[in-house]
């Protein structure tokens, strides 16, 4: 069997909920070992939020594959003493509380570095470690808000909109910090040590503003929900309501693929507008909504088949998986539970040529792997079940 990319680098996953787990299932699922340290009996609150399978959430079963779990009392000396242990072997700290919760239970950064030199520590937040917002609470949608995403995301009214997933937390966090985490994995081959990464999920989510900021630097001009080229302002770049009440997106950017859709609906005088202003670009959007109006979604998808023009239904969850295209690329896949049964996975999203990302076990239960986790650190039996009687562990 082939190596995974990451294999033998060990992760310390102090994170909950969403951000955080997403980043360590894909450091997982490309061969790190991750340990899961949960809070005793409660563990990771997503373990909690409904639907709940027979034991366990089916939104913690999705975020925590091939994952160990070791629930760990931090608030004891005992159990931050153990925890230290685990630091001298492992090579990534991934916590996601609020900053200087760490370093009140003494394991910050400057606390582990001085265990162990080459461990990269990465701290993921909403606002980071510093600044007038550093201690502020804050969700997706707050974080989104902020860094300008939300004021450009909405209808022609100018409402915004909430997006239908968790931009912030995902990109501007977990996939963010799996980036710096890797990247900090190679600069330590280089030089040897490790270092501590701040990761700001609002900071993630204001860095994809790029070519938004590229042009409010160039003419001053606030974008607008609706009002920008990829949001809404062009008919060539639109979404559109179909005859049985379904919306079909058209991503006709270049004069050649909105030229192509113009022929194919028989609307060649369409072409020399696809960029006009003003009450032109509304009259023109309104001239494509009448067209699409004409046919049902399938009806559209069967006339533009095999016409180059960019134009894809906009599938709901059912449609979405159970798309060709998904099901070809092996986006989703089943994992056996020994409790749970077979659970649907989203797969990880890339192909390697020689170090693929592999499903090896399910989301563990909360503490399974304690007896396991700690033997390594050469304790004897007797003391683990003393640590569980006194809820060390």
């Amino acid at each position: 069997m082939r190596q995974e990319a990451l294999s033998g680098i060990r992760v310390l996953d102090l994170t909950r909920l969403l951000p955080g787990p997403y980043c360590s299932m894909m450091l997982a699922d490309l061969g790190a070992e991750v340990i899961k340290v949960e809070e005793v009996g409660q563990g990771d609150p997503m373990r909690q939020i409904p639907p709940i399978r027979k034991r366990d959430s089916a939104l913690f079963l999705s975020l925590n594959r091939n994952k160990k779990s070791l629930s760990l009392n931090l608030k004891t000396t005992r159990g931050r003493e153990i925890f230290c242990e685990l630091v001298r072997t492992a090579d990534i700290v991934l916590e996601g509380f609020r900053p200087g919760v760490m370093d009140k239970l003494k394991l910050g950064y400057d606390d582990l570095r001085n265990i162990n030199p080459k461990i990269i520590y990465c701290s993921i937040s909403g606002y980071g470690q510093d600044g007038p917002y550093a201690q502020r609470a804050g969700h997706d949608v707050n974080y989104l808000s902020i860094a300008g995403i939300m004021g450009i995301t909405g209808t022609k009214d100018g409402c915004p909109v909430i997006p239908g997933v968790q931009i912030a937390d995902i990109g501007g966090g977990g996939l963010l910090a799996a980036f710096c985490i890797l990247a900090a994995v190679v600069s330590r081959e280089k030089t040897g040590r490790g270092q501590y990464i701040d990761v700001a999920m609002m900071d993630g989510a204001f860095s994809w503003l790029s070519i938004h900021a590229g042009k409010y630097f160039a003419d001053g001009v606030i974008p607008v929900p609706a009002g920008e080229r990829l949001n809404g302002r062009y008919a060539c770049y639109n979404i559109y309501s179909t005859k049985d009440g379904k919306y079909m997106s058209l991503g006709a950017l270049e004069p050649q693929f909105w030229a192509a859709f113009c022929e194919a609906v028989g609307r060649q005088d369409l072409i020399a507008v696809q960029y006009v202003e003003g009450e032109k670009a509304e009259a023109l959007i309104a001239e494509v909504t009448s067209i699409f109006l004409q046919r049902t979604s399938q009806e559209w998808v069967e006339a533009l088949r095999d016409v180059d023009c960019c134009c894809e239904p906009v599938n709901n969850f059912e449609e979405a998986f159970s798309h060709p295209q998904i099901l070809h690329r092996n986006l989703v896949v089943q994992m056996d539970h020994p409790l749970e049964g077979c659970i649907p996975q989203i797969n990880f999203p890339a192909n390697f040529s020689e170090t693929p990302a592999r499903m090896r076990s399910p989301a563990p239960v909360l503490g399974e792997h304690n007896e396991e986790i700690l033997s390594e650190t050469g304790l004897l039996k007797p003391e683990i079940d003393r640590l569980a009687k006194e809820k060390v562990i």
